[in-house]
């Protein structure tokens, strides 16, 4: 883990505010991520539910669509926020695009009570499958 640091401020406030935005009526549980662009852009996601569950698109894919569908292709920083005492972290799937697109970036989980916790990515997904492994 890393040192929280101010430059994260403006990232974790976009993830709050997409996290509004989830559509979460089965599971009630919103997840709102945002992800910076080495441009300094910066897009945020929702999880969007279905009720197959199965086609649910998570808070952190939808950062990653947004962006890459906008031409953006380097990634310096993601952050994911959610309604839960201990602080969430992405889901397997997140995890393999997460470090596919963006590389081993640090991952600003937080909640709403405002616990923040800095980790890479190499420590939140340890041996990864990528164009190494091909």
């Amino acid at each position: 883990m890393t040192e929280f640091e101010p430059q994260y401020e403006a990232l974790v406030n976009l993830a709050k505010q997409a996290r509004e935005n989830a559509q979460a009526a089965y599971s009630n549980f919103r997840v709102g991520a945002a992800l910076r662009a080495s441009s300094g852009r910066m897009f945020g996601g929702c999880n969007v539910e279905n009720a197959t569950y199965g086609l649910t698109v998570c808070a952190e894919r939808v950062a990653i669509f947004k962006a890459i569908s906008e031409g953006e292709r380097g990634f310096d920083a993601m952050a994911v926020v959610a309604d839960t005492d201990s602080l969430t972290p992405p889901c397997g799937a997140c995890r393999q695009l997460i470090w596919e697109f963006c590389g081993d970036v640090p991952v600003i989980l937080a909640n709403l009570r405002g616990k923040v916790e800095v980790a890479r990515m190499r420590d939140l997904f340890p041996r990864p499958f990528d164009a190494s492994s091909l």
